[in-house]
C-alpha cells in the first residue's frame, strides 16, 4: 500500500462535507429587477461533495444528520489533504493502464487533488443535509433504463474499446471510431461541457463549476464554466420547428410567481445529458432562497432512455468569483494526435498483415 493511501471507506465518505442549514428569506432579501422579478443576474459556484446519485447503503434516506454530515467534513477534508500532497518528482512512471487506484485520470499520472474543485460541503435545503441531488426515484438513484438503452449501451461498448495500441477497429465490418473527427465524443471535440454541467440539467462537476446569469426582461443567459456553453432563454413563446435540432436544446422560460421554469425540448441526435437522445425534455425551475443562493430544480424525462421520469435539486450559492473563458485544447490539437495515432496504429498493423501474408504464415 502507498505510505498515503487512504481506506476505502474515507474514499466513499470524501464525497461528503457539511454547509450551514439555510434559513427561508423574507421578500426583502430578494434582489428584483424594475419591474419586480426576482433577479437572478450574478454569478454562482455549484460545486458540492454531493453526489448527483445516492449511494446504495443509504437506501431512501433522503436527509444526513447534523452529526452524520459534521463527521464527513472533518473526513473529507482528510482525504483532501493526503491527496493534496506534492508529487514526488524522482517517482518512477506509473505501470501501463495506471496502477488501479482511485484518483484523477486513473492515477496514470494524472492531476493531484490540488487541481480539483468540487466544492467543500454537502448542501441542505430547509436546514436539512441531503444524500444526494436525485430526489426522485425515492433512492436517489436514476431509474431504470428501457431495452432500447440498453442495446446502444452495448453497441458504444463495442465501438468504444480502451486503445491498446493496436487497430482493433480494422476488424470491425464498418466505420471506426478513428475513421473521422466527427465520431470522436463530443466532449472530447470540446463542443459541450464534461458530466453534463451544460445540460440541462446543469449538474455539478470535478471543477470548473461557476454559472453567470445575465437576465433581462425577455431573455436569460447562463454562461458555464466548462466548455464555455452558453444557453439563451427566451421568456415566453412557443418551442421552434422540430426540425430545427440544437446542442443544448431549445429553451423557452416563463415566470410562474417568482420562479423561472424552463422547458427545454428540440435536442440534437447526441445531447450533453449521458444516454439521453433527441427526444429528451427537460423542466428546470430556479426560486430564490434568500438574496445569496437560489433553488435549483430538475425533472427529466427521455421514453427512449429511462423507464420513468426523474428529478432532483441542489442549491446554487452566490459568489465573487469572475467566470473567465474556458479554452478547452485551444486550439484542439490533441483531437489532431488522437486522429494520427490512429493511422500510425493501421500502418503497423497493415505492414504486420503484409508481412506475415509474405512469409507464408
Amino acid at each position: 500500500m502507498h505510505e498515503h493511501r487512504l481506506p476505502a471507506i474515507l474514499v466513499l465518505v470524501a464525497m461528503f462535507g457539511i454547509a450551514m442549514p439555510l434559513v427561508a428569506a423574507g421578500d426583502k432579501d430578494i434582489p428584483r429587477t424594475a419591474s419586480g422579478r426576482p433577479d437572478f443576474s450574478g454569478h454562482y459556484d455549484v460545486g458540492t461533495l454531493t453526489p448527483l446519485v445516492r449511494p446504495q447503503a443509504f437506501g431512501n434516506k433522503l436527509f444526513l444528520s447534523k452529526d452524520e454530515a459534521e463527521r464527513r467534513v472533518k473526513q473529507a477534508a482528510l482525504y483532501r489533504a493526503a491527496t493534496s500532497q506534492a508529487s514526488d518528482p524522482d517517482r518512477d512512471a506509473p505501470p501501463d493502464g495506471g496502477d488501479g487506484s482511485p484518483g484523477a485520470a486513473g492515477n496514470v499520472g494524472g492531476y493531484n487533488s490540488f487541481w480539483i474543485d468540487n466544492g467543500t460541503d454537502v448542501f441542505a435545503v430547509d436546514g436539512k443535509f441531503r444524500t444526494s441531488i436525485i430526489t426522485d426515484p425515492k433512492n436517489g438513484r436514476h431509474p431504470p433504463v428501457t431495452d432500447a438503452a440498453k442495446e446502444r449501451r452495448a453497441a458504444r461498448r463495442g465501438f468504444w474499446r480502451a486503445n491498446t495500441g493496436e487497430a482493433w477497429w480494422l476488424e470491425r465490418d464498418g466505420v471506426g471510431p478513428y475513421d473521422d473527427p466527427e465520431l470522436r465524443p463530443l466532449a472530447e471535440r470540446c463542443l459541450l461541457g464534461f458530466s453534463s454541467t451544460a445540460g440541462p440539467p446543469m449538474l455539478p462537476a470535478l471543477y470548473n463549476n461557476l454559472k453567470r446569469i445575465v437576465q433581462t426582461e425577455d431573455h436569460v443567459m447562463i454562461l458555464i464554466e466548462m466548455v464555455h456553453d452558453a444557453r439563451v432563454v427566451r421568456i415566453g413563446g412557443e418551442h421552434g420547428p422540430a426540425e430545427e435540432r440544437r446542442w443544448l436544446g431549445d429553451s423557452i422560460g416563463r415566470w410562474e410567481g417568482d420562479t423561472l421554469v424552463i422547458e427545454t425540448a428540440n435536442f440534437g441526435d447526441r445531447t450533453g445529458l449521458s444516454g439521453a437522445t433527441r427526444d429528451l425534455r427537460t423542466v428546470e425551475r430556479f426560486s430564490a432562497i434568500d438574496g445569496d443562493s437560489l433553488l435549483y430544480q430538475f425533472t427529466v424525462e427521455d421514453p427512449n432512455t429511462w423507464t420513468e421520469s426523474w428529478s432532483g435539486e441542489y442549491v446554487w450559492p452566490r459568489t465573487d468569483t469572475l467566470l473567465y473563458e474556458y479554452a478547452c485544447h485551444e486550439g484542439n490539437y490533441a483531437l489532431g494526435n488522437i486522429m494520427r495515432g490512429a493511422r500510425l496504429l493501421e500502418q503497423e498493423a497493415m505492414a504486420k498483415a503484409a508481412h506475415s501474408s509474405g512469409s507464408g504464415e
